[in-house]
């Protein structure tokens, strides 16, 4: 698991792009998907926090923050651009932030609410993509998407999941003699 900072280091190019995607609007805005307790995915808008130290996220008390604290899985996807097919996507695992002063100096820089029930995220980068569509003179898109992809180097590679062995058939004529 890669922090924000390490991923840029490792691609610079890529981690402005997305980080332009997340924050065309201003502030971040994406859409974070969590894991339910029963294993399927939460998805819910979101205000993420890119600074040269990390990826982070304010969430309040909420079952997307308790999906969290149970499962730290995430996916964060960028909100979609008005004029382009343009996407970034960053997944990994989000930590609780537990040093007093990162949590104050991200929520002064943040504009964080003071007085709400939130608790501050840091995600964890296993992988990072942004998609990108050249546009013609007419505003049409041109041609395949751009696509980048960025996998943790550290990250253990996982294991390919085999079938189970099937049990031995037996024929009709063996089952009778038995």
């Amino acid at each position: 698991m890669a922090s924000w900072s390490e991923f840029a280091a490792d691609e610079p190019r890529l981690a402005d792009g997305i980080r332009l995607l997340m924050q065309q609007y201003g502030p971040g805005f994406g859409y974070l998907a969590t894991v339910r307790a029963d294993g399927g995915p939460r998805v819910h808008p979101v205000s993420p926090v890119i600074t040269d130290d990390g990826l982070f996220c304010f969430v309040i008390d909420s079952p997307k923050r308790r999906d969290l604290e149970r499962d730290g899985r995430y996916a964060l996807h960028s909100f979609p651009p008005e004029e382009s097919d343009d996407e970034a996507y960053v997944a990994g695992r989000a930590r609780p932030v537990t040093d007093d002063a990162t949590v104050a100096r991200l929520a002064l820089a943040s504009r964080a609410a003071p007085h709400a029930d939130w608790r501050l995220f840091e995600f964890t980068v296993d992988v990072a993509m942004l998609s990108r569509r050249e546009h013609t003179g007419a505003g049409e898109l041109a041609g395949q998407p751009a696509v980048q992809v960025w996998l943790d180097p550290t990250a253990a590679t996982p294991e390919v999941a085999r079938p189970a062995p099937r049990p031995a058939r037996t024929s009709r004529h063996a089952r009778r003699a038995a």
